[in-house]
């Protein structure tokens, strides 16, 4: 049970209190509910791999959001990593192309550019208006974070020569969020985000 509970803990967002309750569900659910949870975790660790256009997480060579030909394929979406793309699915509002970073620059971590799919990116633009597809926007959705913010910077450059317009999803105050609860970052993006009304 205790390498099974060191195991667990391994997971993100996993303390060793919910190791602790997950091995004991896992433990007293049956050999059956085990074996099936293992064998999945099997198939999708040996299926499951990186889309080669946009490194989202897929089951074939191609994603089902980059295979969708109903797409836009003018607009893509910059994400740190595959969740972000489940993420801004489920709301079902944003019908472009998506690309996975994999990371973020982060100097002060060791993390360089070429460390994510930053250099990726650029060459699919430049591949894209090749074939005939020029892409006008591109939306920056990183975290708003020093190294969200920095990497949106360091993209934003990046793509400066590419003819492609470059925004930054908004940031600001959540739904129902309370001004006086607010740090004074957020404010000044909520503000500076602000948009006209009628």
């Amino acid at each position: 049970m205790l390498r099974l509970v060191n195991e667990l803990s391994r997971l993100p967002s996993v303390g060793e209190k919910t190791a602790v309750r997950l091995a004991y569900h896992l433990v007293t659910k049956g050999r059956d509910r085990v074996e099936m949870l293992a064998e999945a975790l099997c198939q999708a660790a040996e299926n499951i791999k990186l889309c080669s256009e946009c490194y989202a997480l897929s089951e074939s060579e191609v994603c089902e959001v980059c295979s969708d030909n109903s797409r836009d394929r003018a607009i893509i979406c910059v994400v740190e990593k595959p969740s972000d793309v489940i993420a801004i699915e489920r709301g079902g509002y944003f019908s472009g192309l998506y690309h996975v970073l994999h990371g973020l620059w982060s100097p002060m971590r060791g993390v360089r550019p070429e460390d994510t799919k930053i250099i990726q990116l650029v060459s699919r633009i430049t591949r894209l208006a090749s074939s005939g597809v020029s892409v006008r926007e591109v939306i920056l959705a990183t975290a708003t974070t020093v190294e969200g913010d920095a990497t949106a910077l360091y993209l934003a450059e990046m793509l400066a020569d590419k003819g492609v317009a470059i925004s930054r999803i908004a940031q600001g105050l959540p739904q129902g969020g309370e001004l006086e609860y607010s740090d004074d970052v957020t404010l000044s993006y909520a503000l500076e985000g602000r948009r006209t009304i009628g």
